[in-house]
């Protein structure tokens, strides 16, 4: 009897459970909460709870059920069907989401749908599965951004015609520029751990209401992983380890996070290592791009070595460090504490365009290498509600950052190793608050204050003897940067489908160097420069039906000198020396950009935007008499004296389009592409192409997924340009440029055939299998030294527990 009476039991569980189902983010694998379930005229319908359950008991066996949710693709399934495959069902999350939410536009959350600026954002999962080696390449794969290589260890972003220290980064809401950040190609995006990144919010034009000096082109604001508390009284632990490899360059990555959670205190913490070799070129392209001899040193002597493999860039390879440690404390339910340590560090890596640099039919630099690229971070944060009349919640922001760089070079058969050595130390301090003024009404604003000192030395090593001479340091050492400023956002929502978002901000600069004229008789003793600047910016997002949104934004951007603008002396290109110059001004950007997205019924989803910036004060390179001599001897070499200095002004306009079509529940095709157009202008001579607007780009995907199994063929591509569109700074680099059939440079057009596959294994162990490059192309990207890899296979798993 007692067996009988368990088998009902059991047959009446298993009814009762057949009945239901959960529904799932197919990406994530996270339960969909508020999901209708209907028939066809409605008649019957039910919605899935906060863990995304259904219960199917008021649909008949056979009837067709069609599943609905905000921000995913509408999917038509029978009861029968559903119950047949098991407890779950997936749901195809857009790229549209209305409720999705950003941080960098203000400081504070605010619904993407109600922001007039262009935002792009690049998740975890999106970074994790595109193999994405750096940061750097973590915004160049994603198709949204330009990213320029001088050497493997390096990635210069570009977004639309600005790059370098026109353009900011920034970690967890503080930024990233300091005051050496220079008009060449930077590198410090390699410093971010992708590993470690939750998000990444990419703003197109002008960001300098909320960010200040150097955000006239776009900002660039990386989140990092935060420790989460436990949802119940116990203590919650969990982590995941990493591994990679990539064939190209021989990667070898490692990555192991730890989260431990409490109930009013939680830690987060991440290693990885990183171990790149010298990168194989594709074997179809230019024959100009091989390497076919190299500089090496043999008994102390410099030779000129014949490469076995020219497909292979020799002495590429560098190793990279990078740890953070986060601590979150909640000691009640309106306060919380936030404490941050990050670090990484490279070891030494060439500087590979350098290297193929020639003169008098010679290789030119027997070394010319990079030290350890060494950055670190304290950030402590404090967030706290209230009920003031002033705010509902502030935060505050206390970081300290300490950055250093060095340069090392030595001319072939030359005794002398040049070593220069920067080392900054830079404190930061940012209040920021919110305020919810009315039901139509949000304030935000806040105070910041930034801090930047900077040592700068030099010497001279004979690489025999070893004896060391002190020689001319890079910047003026002692040099400092700082600027103070106050912010306001406003976020008016007018009406239910428009939403108004105007700010305005004014900050103040103080840039102070002295100049010893130990090696050079400069005309000065120093430059004490003090810039006041006011930004501001007006959009609106406007909803004229539920299936589409107009957006329209004007903003202001700025730039002001640093110390890299007005004291540096370099050798820029060659034959070339650029002196210091203490009398500079900022720079300002004018930009509008409109905007237009258009849902047609969840299958496509489209989107442009059209822009234009006009930049007056325009720093630029050029010509400059010092002592009255327009060449001056430098590094042994008579060199044509040149400084940054305003008065050029400059446009850029261009197109940005991109689409998802949703051919099946499982199937889409993904495509993005980016076009810009600019030039230096001045009153007298013709208009002069802008260093960096990068040719046409972007990049196209097809793609199955399930549950299990994602499967993506997609193409990179490049548009080119011709030799009249570069740049003359760039016409300089003969040694990186292809030739056309006349005779003159240009950057070749490219494209990439690709295949991704990510692989569930387990709930707990993911794989990737990437295949870059299918045709193997040689093909170097727009001014970059680097050529990129050829055929490239990637292997990555990963392991949760």
């Amino acid at each position: 009897m007692k067996q009988l009476v368990g088998i009902f039991v059991f047959l009446c569980v298993q009814f009762v459970f057949a009945q239901q189902i959960t529904v799932l983010n197919l990406d994530t694998g996270f339960p969909i909460p508020n999901v209708l379930a209907a028939n066809k005229d409605q008649s019957v319908a039910v919605v899935s709870d906060p863990n995304g359950v259904l219960i199917l008991d008021a649909f008949d066996k056979r009837q067709t059920i069609y599943l609905t949710a905000e921000g995913f693709i509408s999917r038509r399934i029978t009861k029968d069907q559903m119950l047949k495959k098991g407890p779950r069902v997936y749901l195809t999350q857009t790229s549209q989401q209305l409720d999705e939410v950003v941080l960098s536009v203000s400081k504070w959350e605010q619904q993407k749908k109600d922001i007039p600026h262009k935002i792009h954002a690049i998740g975890a999962q999106e970074i994790l599965g595109s193999g994405a080696q750096t940061a750097a390449d973590v915004l160049q794969k994603s198709g949204a951004v330009f990213v320029q290589k001088s050497q493997l260890g390096g990635g210069s972003p570009m977004i639309r015609g600005f790059a370098t220290n026109r353009v900011l980064l920034a970690v967890d809401g503080v930024r990233m520029n300091n005051a050496i950040f220079r008009g060449g190609n930077v590198q410090n995006v390699i410093s971010i751990d992708p590993y470690t990144i939750k998000n990444t919010e990419v703003i197109f034009g002008p960001g300098s209401v909320i960010f200040g000096s150097d955000a006239m082109g776009g900002v660039m604001n990386f989140f990092t992983k935060d420790p989460q508390l436990s949802s119940t009284q116990h203590m919650e632990v969990d982590g995941s380890v990493a591994i990679r490899h990539a064939t190209a360059n021989n990667e070898r990555t490692g990555h192991v996070e730890l989260h431990i959670g409490k109930k009013q205190w939680a830690y987060f913490g991440s290693v990885s290592y990183n171990s790149f070799e010298d990168v194989l070129m594709g074997r179809n392209g230019p024959e100009s791009y091989l390497r076919k001899e190299y500089a090496g040193n043999i008994e102390g002597a410099d030779v000129v070595l014949l490469n076995d493999n020219p497909r292979k860039q020799k002495n590429m390879g560098y190793d990279q460090w990078s740890l953070l440690q986060k601590l979150r404390y909640v000691p009640q339910k309106n306060l919380q504490m936030d404490l941050g340590l990050y670090y990484s560090a490279t070891s030494d890596y060439n500087r590979y365009d350098r290297l193929l640099e020639y003169e008098n039919d010679q290789l030119k630099y027997a070394q010319w290498y990079y030290g350890p690229q060494r950055w670190g971070m304290v950030n402590f944060r404090l967030f706290r509600k209230s009920n003031s009349d002033l705010h509902d919640a502030l935060k505050l922001t206390a970081a300290y950052q300490f950055f250093e760089e060095s340069r090392h070079d030595r001319k072939f058969a030359a005794t002398d190793l040049r070593s220069r050595t920067e080392k900054i130390h830079a404190p930061s301090v940012n209040l920021d608050f919110e305020k919810q003024w009315n039901t139509q009404t949000k304030l935000f604003y806040g105070l910041e204050y930034v801090y930047n000192k900077v040592h700068s030395s030099a010497f001279l090593r004979h690489i025999n003897t070893q004896e060391k001479t002190t020689s001319q340091s890079r910047y003026p050492e002692g040099s400092s940067w700082q600027t103070i400023a106050a912010y306001t956002n406003i976020e008016y929502k007018a009406y239910e489908n428009l939403t108004l978002l105007a700010g305005a901000r004014y900050s103040h600069v103080f840039a102070k160097a002295r100049f010893e004229d130990t090696f050079f008789d400069f005309p000065f003793e120093e430059a004490n420069l003090s810039n006041g600047a006011l930004t501001g910016s007006l959009g609106l997002s406007w909803f004229p039906g539920n299936k589409w949104q107009l957006t329209f934004n004007a903003a202001t951007g700025f730039r002001s000198p640093n110390i890299d603008d007005i004291g540096k002396v370099f050798d820029s290109e060659p034959g070339a020396v650029v002196v210091p110059n203490p009398s500079l001004e900022p720079e300002y950007a004018y930009n509008f950009d409109i905007g237009i997205k258009k849902n047609f019924n969840e299958f496509l989803f489209w989107d442009a935007s059209l822009f234009y910036s006009h930049i007056v004060d325009i720093l630029v390179r050029d010509d400059f008499a010092f002592n009255g001599a327009a060449t001056i001897e430098y590094d042994g070499v008579m060199s044509k004296v040149q400084a940054v200095q305003n008065g050029a002004k400059a446009y850029v306009y261009g197109l940005e389009m991109g689409f998802d079509l949703f051919l099946h529940s499982k199937f889409s095709l993904l495509g993005r592409m980016s076009y810009a157009k600019g030039a230096v202008y001045e009153e007298i001579g013709p208009d002069s192409p802008l260093r960096h607007v990068a040719p046409l780009f972007g990049n196209v995907h097809l793609v199955w997924k399930n549950h299990r199994l994602k499967f993506d063929v997609f193409s990179d591509f490049n548009g080119a340009i011709s030799s009249e569109k570069l740049a003359a700074s760039e016409k300089a680099k003969s040694f990186i440029y292809a030739t056309n059939a006349k005779g003159e440079l240009y950057s070749p057009s490219w494209y990439t055939i690709n295949m991704k596959t990510e692989y569930q294994i387990r709930k707990n162990i993911k794989a990737l299998l990437l295949l870059e490059n299918l045709t193997d192309q040689r093909y170097r990207p727009y001014s970059s030294g680097i050529v990129a890899p050829g055929l490239n296979f990637i292997l990555g798993l990963n392991y949760g527990f």
